[in-house]
This record gives structure tokens, C-alpha cells and sequence, in this order.
């Protein structure tokens, strides 16, 4: 069988850009799962017969797949839901591979058999495939992935992984009902082979991203991390400092009324049904185009640029987000204010107590501060990045 795609010079502009107009494509290949987890922000059942219908075809993916590597693309992440409810989930994997994409799997692992591992073995996704995991324990994971007999699964497949040495990385939620077990995830992340530092732990939860169920948003809202348990987690890392001085000398600044300073819009996420997003979260429809009617480049070219030109009009947005030279450390954007809001502009309270309790904790602001009635602030980040940056060095 053959695994790679032979193209003249002239057939890929890859070789000829300086930079290819798509590095990396998210494919989100369905919004059905196998578990029900307390915190996700987007499954549906494993079984909704509306959702099964409606989601992208096997030729329709390739065919977007076909598109992205016509870019210059040579990376794609298969996510969801659970990806591997897919029947094909093994086809557009090799058909990836063929392309010449290394493909980032997001995955329960619940679903991995011998097959699927000995593939990943013997035609490596050239990136890591990263593993959710709920908890240490029956109890607590099942609990969290709504789905007795789960926590079995999860390490049947992972050990799966591990038998065929397949590198995979762990990652997961952190709730004040899992504290007791934080250690021994960490303790037993370091033991698999590709782990090269501690687990992501998510705890500052987005809610639901299709707007759809405010009795789950309620769950969710209640189940995010206050600010002083933010700052309790980003203390236990012992990489925080170090990436939060490199972090601040590159991206503090106020915005002003622009409303998309980030990456969004520079590559693109696929949802379940072939529409595609500026970012994985964003999904209102002023910032979503059918890739049944434009093709992957025009979205690139066309729509996207467009979007990203939108200007703030909330009063409140102009009177703090835009002056708040926070925004490095916030994760305010007009993603998050759709989820929480329904606008790209409203700002979100809960993001800007945990940017305003972080910015204190690295001696950025006073206890009585607020970041966007600073005028200092370039001063004062200089002042933390000389500072920080030196006792580092001295440190190492």
C-alpha cells in the first residue's frame, strides 16, 4: 500500500511560498460522544440520529483534506465529540497520512482496539495523540464521564497504546472533588514514555458552544476554578514563571477596538457539519461560512480576513477590554463573549477576575487596581520581564 502522494513542482505551493496559507487544519469529525462529561462544551449522544445525519461525508472530508494539502497544509487535528464513533475515522486517517499530513488524534481512548493501535504503530500520525482522562479511580472518572464502565475502557485503550508503543500524551480537567488524586495523575504521567512535562489540567471551563442547553451552562459555570484556585494550580508548575515572562514581553498591550488580535482566523477549524470557523469555539453565524459553497481558500482569502476586521461597539467592551493592556494574560475574545453572551463584544466578568488576580500575583497591578486605568503599563511589564527574567537565569 502505498502511504505518500507524488506532486510536480508546480502542483503544491508549498515549495514556493515563503509561508504555506494553511500550516495546520482542526477537523472536528463529530459532535457525538460516548461519554457525557459534566464540563464538555459541545457533545451531544453517542446515538442522535439528527446529528448523524447531518455530519460530513467521508468523500467530503477527504475532499477538504484534498483542499488543506493543496494549501500547504501538513498537519491535521481529528477531534469532536469522539472522533473514533466514526466508521471512517480509519479511512480519512490513512487518506491524511497519504496526503502527507501528520494527523494530532483527540481521543477518550474508550474506543481503541488492537486494530486502530496497530495502525497507529505501524503508520505513525508523526504527532502525538493526546488522551483525556477524568480521573484515577472508577468512581471519580466514570462520575465526571457520565458513563459507567468507562474508566475501564480508558485504560483498556490506553493500555493498548502503550503496548504497541504508540506516543500519546495525557491531559485533563481538574475539579475540587478530583484534588485527591491530582498527585497520583501526575505520578503516573510521568511514567508514559512520551510525557516530556506535567499534564495540561483544564479548569476555567467554556461553556456550551452552540448556545444550547443553559441547565448544562449553569453545571459548567458552577464547576470552573475561582481565581485564587487558578493561581493555587498555576504555582504547582514549574514552568509558569518562565513561560509567563516570555508570554508578557510578547503579547501585553491594549487591543484598542479591535476585537480579533489573536491567531483566529489565520487557519481554520471544520465542525461536524462542513462549516468552517475561525476558531474551534466560535460558532454564531457571523463567523462561520459553508464549505459547501466556498472553497477552503476563499474562506482563508475572503471571509476570514473580513471577519477579523469587526470593530468593537460595547460600550462597556471600549470603556475596559480595549484599554486593558491585560490582554495577554485574559482570555477575553469575541469567542469567549459568544459563549457567554451571545455578542463578540460583551466582556466576560469571570475571565477578567482570574486576568486581574493573576496580573497581582505577578506584581503587575496593586490589590485595588484595575488593569484598563493603568497608564504605566509598559513600565511595569518591562519592569516584571527584567526582573522575573534575571532571577530565572540565575535560578537555571
Amino acid at each position: 500500500m502505498t502511504y505518500v502522494q507524488t506532486l510536480t513542482f508546480h502542483e503544491s505551493s508549498i515549495w514556493y511560498d515563503k509561508k504555506p496559507l494553511l500550516s495546520q487544519i482542526d477537523i472536528e469529525l463529530t459532535e457525538r460522544c460516548n461519554n457525557n462529561c459534566i464540563h464538555c462544551c459541545i457533545n451531544l449522544p453517542e446515538c442522535d440520529a439528527d446529528a448523524l445525519s447531518r455530519e460530513m461525508s467521508t468523500d467530503f472530508v477527504k475532499g477538504i483534506l484534498t483542499q488543506a494539502a493543496a494549501l500547504g497544509c501538513l498537519a491535521v487535528r481529528f477531534t469532536g465529540g469522539e472522533p473514533l464513533l466514526r466508521d471512517d475515522l480509519t479511512e480519512l486517517y490513512r487518506f491524511a497520512r497519504r496526503l502527507g499530513m501528520q494527523v494530532i488524534l483527540f481521543t477518550n481512548a474508550r474506543l481503541i482496539t488492537t486494530e486502530l493501535a496497530e495502525l497507529l504503530s505501524k503508520l505513525p500520525p508523526g504527532r502525538v495523540v493526546e488522551v483525556s482522562v477524568y480521573g484515577m479511580s472508577p468512581d471519580s472518572y466514570d462520575r465526571v464521564a457520565g458513563h459507567e464502565g468507562a474508566f475501564s475502557e480508558f485504560r483498556r485503550g490506553v493500555d493498548l497504546l502503550l503496548r504497541y508503543k504508540v506516543p500519546f500524551i495525557v491531559k485533563g480537567p481538574t475539579f475540587p472533588f478530583l484534588k485527591g488524586e491530582q498527585e497520583a495523575f501526575e505520578a503516573w504521567a510521568a511514567t508514559i514514555p512520551s510525557m516530556e512535562n506535567m499534564p495540561v489540567s483544564s479548569m476555567n471551563f467554556d461553556l456550551r458552544h452552540r448556545r444550547d442547553d443553559p441547565a448544562k451552562n449553569a453545571r459548567i459555570a458552577g464547576l470552573r476554578a475561582t481565581p485564587a484556585e487558578t493561581l493555587a494550580a498555576h504555582a504547582r508548575n514549574p514552568r509558569y514563571l518562565k513561560d509567563m515572562v516570555q508570554f508578557c514581553d510578547r503579547f501585553m498591550g491594549p487591543p484598542g477596538d479591535r476585537l480579533f488580535t489573536c491567531g483566529a482566523g489565520h487557519g481554520t477549524c471544520v465542525d461536524a457539519y462542513g462549516r468552517a470557523q475561525l476558531c474551534l469555539s466560535l460558532r454564531n453565524a457571523e463567523a462561520v461560512v459553508d464549505l459547501q459553497e466556498v472553497t477552503l481558500k476563499q474562506a482563508l482569502e475572503e471571509v476570514f480576513p473580513a471577519i477579523r476586521k469587526i470593530r468593537a461597539t460595547n460600550p462597556d467592551y471600549l470603556r475596559r477590554c480595549a484599554r486593558c493592556f491585560l490582554k495577554g494574560l485574559c482570555q477575553q475574545c469575541p469567542a469567549k463573549s459568544w459563549l457567554e453572551h451571545g455578542t463578540l463584544d460583551t466582556p466576560v466578568e469571570y475571565l477578567c477576575l482570574v486576568a486581574h488576580a493573576e496580573a497581582r500575583y505577578l506584581g503587575l497591578l496593586g490589590e485595588r487596581e484595575h488593569a484598563w486605568e493603568v497608564e504605566n503599563w509598559q513600565e511595569r511589564v518591562a519592569g516584571f520581564v527584567t526582573a522575573r527574567g534575571a532571577t530565572l537565569q540565575t535560578e537555571t
